[in-house]
């Protein structure tokens, strides 16, 4: 070898090992054309050429578009299918499938490999390599020749395709914390959390051979700067958000995540939640639910006797969805008012809004001389309540998704113990705890996702969580169409002066319907 070819070598050695010592980001699949085109057609149904694909399904032969039923619906953006309506679809893991071209065994029977043709035929015409028959409830899809092409190779490549921030020896989990502006404090809290709870799980080995690291952007100062640091977290391809504080992201966060498929676990935006949003903690909603519940059994309030109120443009939509709610659980037709510094009537008032909004409301209805019960979750109001008169006591109630009560001595001494390696102030322990709690759900879901995890298969190992002990709250727990770690809150009864808080009636679950 020449010096100049050994130079040239050597840097490209050179540059590889850098780039595996100190690169940060994950190495995507490098697909062809005809193979990104194959996994569009796999995922979404859609033909490289735009036409509508049709399938036909059943024995009828009903004719549906392929776009309806993708091969990804049943069998996975990973291919290894997924038990539905006791079906089991088969892995496309092309190397077991084709063995090589020679035979396979399946229901103590000899079958041949697959190969390109028979491929072909058991996804065209419902037929696989020995002639057989396949399930009824595999479609047939009706391909071009092209089409056709694209998905095998990129079926040949499915095994191998995996998701962003998944590497052999680490996972990425990606998060948005403010460094400076008035969530700058929090945003230091919730870093400390997560870097002492990965620290602590790498201590341990990891989960299932990987070490999870931490990459955490700032969002900015407004929607915009947090668009693009959300985007960016995106492009250094990591696995999953985990308790991200951006909230200027609110009215765009469940679209900006869908195209990637990307799970959060985290708390729900204002805008509303998405099939890839996990809260530990439940909506507002759900809390001023467990209000109603207390005011119509422990304090005799009638059908027609609530009002809601609320302060704020970006609280109406809130707003509208408790009086539904409320309706749903049997009160009357209950009205809903913007709150611009006037007293209401009503017998109890269900608040929503902001601490300042909550003691204007009292001050103005002390000067109508009216005293209703009050009501409001303790995340939105509790840093006005020690400004309230004398004569609101025992007359506030606020919902607590948990309570001192809830924590066990273990989880106690977990949160004390997370304090003390990091500094942390026990004054900011809901921050901490709701950090927590949505790592532990994260490392809970990653554990029975096994090694050969994926983000469909997260967010489905999320969805099936159930009861899971924090020992900081009341168990949680997901499920079809249920997002929220926790459906409803405790009560706690408010003295004054002080504030001196009574827990008085304890957490649990608000049913959706009645």
């Amino acid at each position: 070898m020449r010096p100049e070819q050994a130079r040239r070598a050597g840097s490209i050695i050179l540059a590889l090992l850098v780039s595996l010592v100190f690169g940060t980001a994950t190495f995507a699949l490098d697909l062809t054309a005809n193979e990104q085109a194959g996994k569009r057609l796999y995922r979404e149904g859609v033909s490289s050429s735009d036409a509508q694909l049709q399938a036909r399904v059943g024995a009828s032969d009903m004719r549906v578009p392929a776009s309806v039923l993708p091969c990804a619906s049943c069998h996975g953006d990973d291919g290894r299918g997924r038990a539905e309506g006791g079906v089991r679809p088969p892995s496309l893991d092309w190397q077991r499938l084709a063995l090589g071209q020679g035979e396979r065994e399946a229901n103590g029977r000899r079958y041949p490999g697959y190969t390109d043709s028979s491929l072909a035929r058991a996804i065209q015409h419902g037929l696989d390599p020995a002639g057989t028959r396949l399930d009824p409830a595999m479609p047939r899809f009706e391909l071009t020749l092209a089409d056709q092409r694209n998905l095998t190779a990129y079926l040949k490549r499915l095994a191998q395709d995996r998701d962003p921030g998944l590497e052999d020896g680490v996972l990425r989990l990606g998060t948005l914390l403010p460094a400076a502006g008035p969530l700058a404090d929090a945003g230091q809290v919730v870093r400390a959390v997560l870097e002492d709870g990965l620290a602590q799980l790498n201590q341990q080995g990891g989960i299932h051979g990987r070490r999870l690291a931490l990459v955490a952007l700032d969002p900015g100062p407004d929607p915009a700067s947090a668009e693009r640091a959300l985007q960016q977290l995106l492009e250094q391809q990591v696995f999953a958000l985990l308790a991200p504080l951006a909230p200027m992201l609110d009215a765009r966060l469940a679209t900006l995540l869908a195209p990637h498929n990307v799970p959060l676990i985290g708390s729900t935006p204002r805008s509303g939640g998405s099939p890839q949003i996990f809260d530990p903690l439940p909506a507002l909603p759900a809390q001023l639910l467990s209000l109603a519940g207390h005011a119509r059994a422990a304090l005799g309030l009638a059908a027609g006797d609530l009002r809601v109120v609320y302060a704020g443009d970006d609280q109406a939509a809130l707003a509208a969805q408790v009086r539904e709610r409320l309706l749903q659980q049997g009160w009357a037709p209950v009205a809903v008012q913007a709150f611009a510094g006037q007293a209401v009537d009503g017998q109890g008032i269900v608040f929503l809004g902001r601490a300042q909004a909550f003691a204007q409301l009292a001050s103005a209805l002390q000067a109508g001389g009216r005293q209703p019960y009050l009501f409001a979750a303790s995340s939105q109001v509790a840093g006005a309540v020690a400004r309230l008169p004398e004569a609101w006591s025992q007359r506030v109630f606020l919902a607590y998704p948990y309570v001192p009560e809830d924590w066990t001595a273990q989880g106690l001494a977990s949160l004390a113990g997370l304090q003390q390696r990091q500094g942390l102030d026990p004054r900011q322990a809901s921050l901490q705890v709701n950090t927590l709690c949505a790592l532990r759900l994260l490392s809970e879901a990653l554990k029975q996702t096994g090694r050969d995890t994926s983000r469909a298969q997260l967010i489905a190992a999320l969805e099936g969580l159930h009861d899971v002990s924090t020992g900081l709250t009341p168990a949680l727990g997901f499920g079809p169409g249920r997002r929220q770690g926790m459906t409803g809150a405790h009560v706690v009864a408010v003295a004054l002066p002080g504030p001196r808080f009574t827990a008085v009636s304890p957490y649990r679950p608000v049913p959706d319907n009645p």
